[in-house]
């Protein structure tokens, strides 16, 4: 069932970039985004990789024949792959040192900063939801507020209005996931709040390229109230 739910997916994403009703960047996030979650240890592979400025030719040997992400599929390494490097390239190269051979906590704080640089529907779920949760001082994060956060996307773009149920299901799943990892939430089933903090290496790394809105976003702060 799990292999034909994907096969639909990819068909509905296929026809809706041909029909012109989600644009082309937009489809390559979610085939990324609905096929994977964190994937903090194959990150911290491919920014080791990418720390040695390969070739395209040995990039291709090492996510193929060499399957650097053990993965099972090619399709999948290939696309997981492509995932992560686009993350990682929305950050410099020092950054990438900090996933490669840091902490657990800073590489993965460091991977939530890369994720919400590359992805705005994770940037605006942290803002007007969970920042929402802890300035009511909520315990858990509401399963109901999904919905009303993708109608207000819609709002924003009416791309998100043709996602298909299974899609918005597996985002919530994605999202979820990603914040467990992160410590912002405690497990998938509980969804009980966790107070966020910042790695000082990640926070040093921030404040150098003038990015106090994404600590406050990581803080879950109101954003622009530092100085």
């Amino acid at each position: 069932h799990a292999g034909l739910e994907q096969l639909f997916r990819a068909r509905v994403i296929a026809f809706l970039v041909e029909a012109r009703l989600l644009p082309a960047d937009r489809a390559r996030m979610l085939r990324g985004w609905v096929h994977s979650g964190f994937q903090v240890h194959q990150s911290r592979r491919i920014a080791a990789l990418r720390l040695q400025s390969p070739t395209l030719a040995e990039w291709r040997q090492a996510i193929g024949p060499d399957n650097l992400l053990q993965k099972n599929s090619p399709a999948t390494a290939v696309r997981l792959a492509g995932l992560i490097r686009d993350r990682l390239d929305t950050l410099p190269r020092v950054a990438w040192e900090i996933v490669a051979n840091g902490s657990q906590e800073a590489a993965t704080q460091t991977l939530l900063a890369a994720a919400l640089f590359h992805s705005a529907l994770l940037a605006d779920f942290m803002h007007d939801v969970l920042l929402a949760h802890h300035r009511r001082l909520d315990n858990t994060l509401s399963r109901r507020a999904w919905e009303p956060f993708l109608a207000d996307c819609a709002a924003r773009d009416t791309g998100v209005d043709v996602w298909t149920a299974a899609t918005r299901a597996k985002l919530w799943q994605v999202i979820v996931r990603i914040l467990v990892e992160a410590r912002y939430l405690d497990a998938p089933r509980t969804l009980r709040l966790r107070t966020p903090g910042v790695h000082p290496d990640l926070a040093r790394l921030l404040k150098s390229l003038g990015e106090n809105k994404m600590i406050d976003l990581l803080e879950l702060q109101t954003l622009h109230a530092r100085a």
